[in-house]
């Protein structure tokens, strides 16, 4: 089997493409005594758009698509018998120039805004922007627990995922007893990294490979257990958070979102087997190689690249004000969203790759604490917010250990000592 998998870089830039454009959805934006007012979207049906949210959630596919990837490079380095810290370094040095320019571009402006404007306002703007920093930290973890992972699949292939399959269930389990939906935030470390297991075994040849029955079966299955999930237990009935939808299965995560993602790794063996993507015109190739290049760029930025959107049409509205109906409908949004992207991704791709630091032939050993100070001060960003001020001492400590993780980090990825240390498991 070749090592370019078409179909996983379309899943992992298709999944981007959802992700951005149900953003874009999120909201409604209209005006209201010539002032723009921005109010969530509460499609109805409910039944109708609960159903169709489970065919559109599509981060599940991303962490499959991840658990491929990463089970690639661990068997390349295995392969050309590299240590762990330079995995490690090589993995994370990459996420350095992203994570320097977004943080910094947040940390500055909400933290101008604390001192010369609204406090209360700017935190909570800073603390909205910072949620996109979730998957960053999560995909830290599971980047750190890869290598064990491809070994323990290499060992007893049922074990991760039955592990942190009944971990899953007893988390929801408890949420569900205490009535608080805040345990399920410990799921991030059960749901998300069994989605990359997933994509472990689904590179391993699980789908893909044997009786073509058995990911019909699972289809099938998961087709089953959702509804039950849903009507049985009590699970949330829709995938995705909506405006009038404040608790969901996507963040935190349920066991739900495990299932489906099964489900999704069984359909991609379908349509592998079924030969699609197997091979790509050139342009295209290109085209989705660039994407998934991209992809850490436009997932950061394209909040503020709708809200930058939302401004230019309430702006144009003013100018043609019997196109307002047209200017303020979310297919505007969306349109003028991705043109702004595309013009600025790449810039702003340019000043991260300046950014990343050099990566040496052997890293030192303090990649391994420099990768902790990463995660911990990732994580912490991600829940208090990028601003600078003595009503959130906990921003700032984030910010503290994300910088200095980040400096270290990059000084010793770049080393050179001549000491190989342990190989990777």
């Amino acid at each position: 089997m070749s090592a370019r998998n078409h179909l996983i870089d379309l899943a992992r830039a298709t999944s981007v493409l959802v992700v951005v454009t149900f953003h874009c959805l999120l909201y409604q934006l209209q005006v209201v005594d010539g002032l723009p007012q921005v109010t969530p979207w509460a499609p109805l049906p409910h039944a109708a758009w609960w159903s169709a949210s489970w065919f559109i959630m599509i981060i599940p596919l991303f962490f499959i698509a991840g658990g491929f990837a990463h089970a690639l490079v661990v068997d390349k380095h295995r392969a050309q018998e590299r240590s762990y810290t330079y995995y490690l370094a090589a993995r994370a040095h990459r996420l350095v120039g992203p994570l320097l320019l977004f943080v910094g571009f947040c940390t500055v402006l909400s933290t101008l805004g604390a001192w010369f404007g609204p406090t209360g306002p700017s935190i909570a703007l800073s603390m909205q922007f910072a949620q996109l920093l979730w998957f960053i930290a999560i995909y830290l973890v599971i980047v750190g627990v890869a290598p064990v992972m491809v070994s323990l699949h290499d060992r007893t292939p049922w074990l991760p995922l039955l592990v942190l399959g009944l971990l899953a269930v007893g988390v929801d389990a408890w949420s569900f007893a205490a009535g608080d939906t805040g345990v399920r935030y410990l799921n991030l470390l059960t749901v998300w990294p069994l989605c990359h297991q997933l994509g472990i075994a689904y590179h391993r040849g699980w789908f893909r490979s044997g009786p073509v029955w058995v990911p019909w079966l699972v289809i099938a299955a998961v087709a089953a257990i959702i509804p039950v999930l849903i009507f049985r237990f009590g699970y949330p009935p829709s995938a995705i958070g909506l405006g009038d939808i404040p608790v969901a299965n996507v963040l935190p995560p349920t066991v739900a979102m495990a299932v489906l993602a099964t489900g999704q790794a069984a359909v991609l063996g379908l349509l592998q087997r079924a030969g699609v993507a197997r091979r790509l015109p050139a342009r295209t190739e290109r085209g989705v190689a660039v994407a998934n290049a991209l992809a850490v760029t436009t997932y950061l930025w394209h909040i503020p690249c709708i809200v930058l959107a939302g401004g230019l049409l309430f702006g144009l509205s003013r100018v043609v004000p019997g196109a307002t109906d047209v200017l303020m409908s979310q297919l505007a949004v969306v349109l003028v969203t991705w043109t702004v992207i595309g013009l600025v991704a790449p810039w702003i791709g340019r000043l991260e790759l300046a950014l990343i630091p050099r990566l040496g032939d052997t890293p030192g050993r303090t990649v391994l604490p420099a990768y902790l100070l990463l995660v911990v001060g990732t994580g912490l960003v991600w829940r208090f917010g990028t601003v600078l001020h003595p009503s959130q001492p906990g921003s700032a400590l984030g910010l503290a250990l994300l910088g200095t993780g980040m400096a270290w980090l990059a000084r010793a990825a770049g080393a050179a000592a001549p000491r190989r240390t342990h190989a990777l498991p």
